[in-house]
């Protein structure tokens, strides 16, 4: 058998180029629309050179095979999410819950403070379950509703609520990310928690300054006839009341239980369509299919969880927003995040992910340098293998040994780990995250990154505090005792 070589430089750069030039091109002949399919062959194409790259090296295709099933492997529980998602979606709006939610915030939330109040609202929400993916399943779907209804700007509203939702789920002890980091990193949970404040709070104040100034922009274009004729439509269309939004809480109570995402979200997408049944009568006798006999309420259902629903009522701007939802609308999603797992599951099979961290690492030579250079390093992971676990675990597990050789408290580098992992991975289009809230709020990663003001914040400024004020090394043996004690 040959033996294998060590990946160069160039080995390492030349996919990663391909990528880049590939999906450059997608963009500038797709626009929007480049999730669709372009950036799937983009990855795909990337993918495939990166395997003739391990070829030259002498490994063998089956175990190229291997790389780009665990990549696969790994993004299943993504896959699985997205697909429970879709169903929930289709069977709230059926039942009458996401109508619910619009109906309540057009009543409730004045223009000029709904990007700062849907802000708020997710981060809390987010806080308390530690989970951003929850909180854009649930409440997310329903703020987009209300600016809809409210004549507001969708991608500015879904910065908010990503804003939002990663705050939450940054600082909170129940968030996976949150756990992993420290773990990656050799640090203390609680010791993480306390030191990211520094840096998280400041950037949401930030956040919250601009959402505000945004919506006092905004107020001039409050439209109360368009409010007026989406409020009908919804009273004409649907049974409402506060008892649909049961299967909200239902779902932010098994978050709170730490309830795995998968069954909690299609346990909630079919409480959905039991409320549907129950409360909805004249929509469910509206949709029927009468050749279905006394099975059709199921067959309505069913239809809703795998299709989603489909508005007809004659509201052109009532029918946009209510016509989405079912395990379909997420297929190109799942499509997108597979193929970009081939691609970083090839990669790192290879080790030319772990080459690339070695050429940067020679380049470090402060404290401040070796901070800002694994913030970039987390970015460029979640950019090429499009998970934001790997983009923790990786830079963790290389850069770990380097900050102890340099006496820092392991809570510099699980801090480093999720200013520039967890905070960057929603605003790649191609990233498990990033294709999870494009999918679900029906904004393009493209159209919703300007706005999503606190994930683009978070990594500037811990940047820009590392050379303010890098942290100093610990006495031997005392990092483990009192990580805090010279913090950042």
């Amino acid at each position: 058998m040959t033996a294998t070589r060590s990946p160069s430089l160039l080995d390492a750069l030349l996919p990663i180029g391909v990528l880049v030039l590939l999906l450059s091109l997608s963009v500038y002949l797709y626009g929007d629309s480049s999730s669709s399919g372009p950036n799937q062959i983009a990855l795909m194409s990337a993918a495939f050179v990166a395997g003739l790259v391990g070829l030259k090296n002498g490994l063998r295709w089956a175990q190229i095979e291997e790389g780009i099933l665990a990549g696969i492997h790994m993004a299943m529980k993504a896959n699985l999410i997205l697909l429970a998602v879709g169903a929930l979606i289709g069977t709230w709006i059926l039942a009458g819950t996401v109508p619910t939610m619009i109906w309540f915030g057009l009543k409730l939330i004045s223009t000029e403070y709904f990007y700062v109040t849907s802000c708020l609202i997710c981060a809390l929400t987010a806080l308390s379950i530690g989970s951003s993916w929850t909180v854009a399943g649930t409440l997310g779907i329903g703020l987009m509703g209300v600016a809809s209804g409210l004549g507001l700007d969708p991608a500015i509203t879904a910065g908010a609520i990503i804003s939002g939702a990663y705050f939450g789920d940054k600082l909170s002890p129940l968030s996976d990310t949150t756990n992993l980091a420290p773990v990656a990193a050799g640090a203390d949970l609680f010791e993480h928690i306390r030191l990211m404040l520094r840096t998280t709070v400041p950037a949401l104040l930030i956040a919250l300054l601009l959402f505000f100034l945004l919506g006092q922009q905004a107020s001039g274009n409050h439209d109360t006839d368009r409010i007026a004729v989406v409020l009908h439509a919804l009273e004409s269309q649907f049974r409402l009341g506060w008892h649909l939004l049961l299967p909200v809480a239902f779902l932010l109570f098994l978050a709170i239980r730490q309830w795995a995402a998968f069954p909690a979200v299609f346990l909630g997408a079919l409480l959905g369509a039991l409320f549907a049944v129950i409360f909805q009568p004249e929509v469910m006798s509206r949709l029927a299919d009468p050749s279905a006999g006394l099975l059709a309420p199921l067959k309505t259902v069913w239809t809703a969880l795998f299709a989603g629903y489909q508005s007809n009522s004659g509201n052109p701007a009532l029918d946009d927003l209510l016509s989405k939802g079912g395990m379909s609308s997420m297929l190109t999603t799942v499509w997108l995040i597979i193929c970009a797992m081939c691609f970083g599951g090839v990669l790192e099979k290879l080790g030319l992910l772990q080459r690339l961290l070695q050429s940067a690492l020679h380049l470090v030579k402060s404290t401040s340098s070796l901070i800002a250079s694994t913030i970039a390093t987390t970015i460029g992971t979640n950019i090429i293998t499009a998970d934001q676990y790997i983009a923790l675990v990786l830079p963790g597990r290389m850069y770990r040994a380097e900050y102890e050789k340099r006496g820092l408290a392991p809570v510099n580098l699980s801090r480093a780990l999720e200013d520039g992992g967890t905070l960057t991975s929603v605003l790649i289009p191609w990233n498990t995250c990033g294709a999870y809230m494009a999918a679900t709020l029906g904004v393009a990663t493209w159209s919703y990154l300007p706005y999503c003001f606190f994930n683009l914040i978070m990594p500037l400024l811990a940047i820009s505090l590392a050379f303010i004020s890098p942290p100093q090394p610990t006495l031997a043996g005392t990092a483990a005792h009192n990580p805090l004690q010279h913090p950042s």
